[in-house]
């Protein structure tokens, strides 16, 4: 890890007074249009096969606040519209990079509500937060403290789809500093039945979180779907308490993977799990709602910018490695495995719990892998040559 200190961002709820979420809002709006007219005008330029830049945009957006239609821009603060513009150019360079599909207008209704201040439009004194164009400091609950001595150097306030403030300030923070070096390693079978299962034999249930408040979720969405759809407080109060189980659900997930991964990165030097396909995963619709609820992009996301943080490593091997059906006692790889099969007798005379034994198997092939200095050969057929695709759930959501 390098010697600078890691930059976090540390996120809580506060509570607006009138006036400022009436500020707030119209800065929310004011983003969302000047990144439209921008993303317009980019695309308008890039069909005349031109490409247009942040200056080019900055410079628009001068010009813009100067017409009749648009001069309210200059009732907001300059800045979270500059990066907003910003956040445009980035998107861009992702995508020119192959890294992100084009860039996206954003709606009025589904999209994000948020603006991004940087040091020159708050103030930040001995835990009071000031933004610009506002007269008095946002109600924080300081849920934690920020590090000692910290400095924010920029601040994201953003409103959800159930109506909760929130603030996140990037800090830098040194108390993030690489572990101690040990010389455990473990693998990582992910499923349904169980979140994930390790090499040690350990298995993590899975607390499939969206299916404990599915009652609620189903009354909550008949009310709204009852609400006529020009009724707008009825029907807006009825998408709020929709919104709110949603947002109760993606805390509690959020939560226990946070959980999970620290300690998964805490006793552990080297992590191997699989390189799994999520995005093609959920388009079976049976399953799509479980596997969304396991949320395992999610918790490798966790986990590779933990070990970053923390000096660890985790190695992804191949997708197609036939980790379930591959004996890793005599390396025998059976012809079918049938996803009913969880407990499998191989040819040696070993018995194997197939979760288990695929941990096991990943575990072996990362170290091999990290060990050679290369990825995992793609191993798309079977000896008898079948495709050998891997497949990690049950035909039935559990």
């Amino acid at each position: 890890m390098k010697a600078s200190h890691v930059k976090r961002a540390f996120r809580y709820r506060f509570y607006p007074t009138e006036a400022q979420a009436a500020e707030l809002s119209r800065t929310f709006g004011c983003v969302r249009k000047v990144y439209n007219l921008a993303l317009a005008a980019r695309t308008e330029a890039w069909t005349r096969q031109e490409r247009v830049n942040y200056n080019q945009t900055s410079a628009m957006l001068t010009a813009w606040k100067k017409t009749e239609g648009l001069a309210y821009l200059n009732e907001v603060s300059s800045v979270p519209l500059q990066q907003a513009l910003r956040h445009l150019q980035t998107a861009f360079t992702n995508f020119f990079g192959k890294r992100a599909k084009y860039p996206r207008f954003k709606s009025r209704k589904k999209s994000r509500k948020s603006a991004e201040y940087t040091t020159s439009a708050f103030r930040y004194r001995d835990g009071r937060l000031t933004l610009a164009k506002m007269a008095g400091p946002l109600d924080i609950v300081w849920s934690r403290p920020l590090p000692e001595g910290a400095a924010p150097s920029s601040v994201t306030v953003s409103q959800d789809a159930a109506g909760r403030w929130f603030v996140s300030l990037l800090c830098e923070d040194p108390s993030v500093q690489p572990l101690p070096a040990t010389d455990t390693a473990v693998g990582i079978d992910v499923g349904l039945d169980h979140l994930l299962t390790l090499s040690t034999g350990e298995k993590v249930s899975n607390p499939r979180h969206e299916r404990r408040d599915r009652a609620r979720l189903a009354a909550a969405q008949r009310r709204l779907a009852r609400k006529a759809k020009g009724d707008g407080v009825n029907r807006a109060k009825a998408r709020r308490k929709v919104a709110g189980i949603y947002a109760r659900i993606t805390d509690r997930r959020r939560d226990h993977l946070h959980k999970l991964t620290t300690r998964l990165v805490r006793e552990n030097q080297t992590i191997v799990i699989e390189d799994l396909a999520v995005r093609n995963m959920v388009k079976n619709s049976s399953l799509a709602r479980a596997i969304s609820d396991a949320a395992w992009s999610e918790f490798r996301s966790m986990l590779e910018y933990k070990a970053e943080w923390f000096g660890r490593d985790v190695i992804a091997i191949d997708r197609w490695f036939p980790s379930s059906k591959l004996c890793s006692n005599c390396g025998t790889v059976a012809d079918t495995m049938p996803l009913n099969v969880r407990e499998w007798t191989c040819g040696c005379g070993t018995t194997h719990d197939r979760d288990v034994n695929a941990a096991n198997n990943i575990l072996a092939v990362g170290l091999t892998a990290s060990v050679c200095g290369a990825g995992v050969r793609p191993q798309r057929r079977t000896p008898s040559g079948q495709p050998a695709m891997k497949q990690k759930t049950s035909r039935r959501e559990p």
